[in-house]
């Protein structure tokens, strides 16, 4: 249910066109909440119907643009659904359970994948930085977007730990741990 819900906030951040709001996507909520450009079309379509947002604009024929814009109804659907409680979810990622198995059958191969997970990782954390650095310069600290930038944080720390997490993993993989039966729970 949060692909509608990320839609809405980031057109109440900025009405736009389905293109628009496909590549804002891509460049921000997109990092944290991933969804593809037909997704995206298709939940707005939906929203749409059920009179959450409002498409204006010239575009009323396929292929031509409209600008979307939440309604009364999408911002209080929007608020509903951000005073809810939600449990946290599991960590999910399958090198952990790839790191698990190899607890039993060895590393062979193991390790290059650790080091292309930490390359990317590293690169992940650089983009987060650049716009950090770009985005939210220091004397704008305490300014509008403290909440958007608190998101961005927590971005930089998940990467952060998961570089130190992999940097630990590879030294346990270059000293053989791990490598049988003996692994244990």
């Amino acid at each position: 249910m949060s692909l509608p819900h990320a839609i809405l906030t980031a057109l109440l951040e900025k009405p736009s066109s389905g293109l628009e709001l496909t590549r804002r996507f891509d460049r921000s909520i997109g990092f944290f909440w991933s969804a593809t450009h037909q997704q995206i079309y298709r939940e707005l379509g939906r929203l749409e119907r059920e009179g959450l947002v409002r498409a204006s604009g010239p575009g009323a024929g396929r292929g031509q643009r409209k600008e979307y814009e939440v309604l009364p109804d999408g911002r209080a659907e929007l608020a509903r659904w951000t005073g809810l409680a939600q449990d946290p979810k599991p960590v999910r990622d399958p090198l952990l359970l790839r790191l698990r198995a190899a607890a039993v059958l060895g590393l062979d191969g193991l390790e290059e994948e650790l080091a292309r997970h930490r390359a990317l990782h590293r690169a992940q954390l650089a983009e987060y930085l650049e716009i950090e650095r770009r985005d939210f310069p220091p004397e704008a600290a305490a300014g509008e977007n403290r909440l958007q930038h608190l998101v961005l944080r927590g971005g930089i720390q998940l990467e952060s730990f998961w570089l130190a997490w992999l940097d630990e993993a590879l030294e346990e993989a270059g000293s053989g741990a791990g490598g049988g039966p003996e692994g244990g729970e």
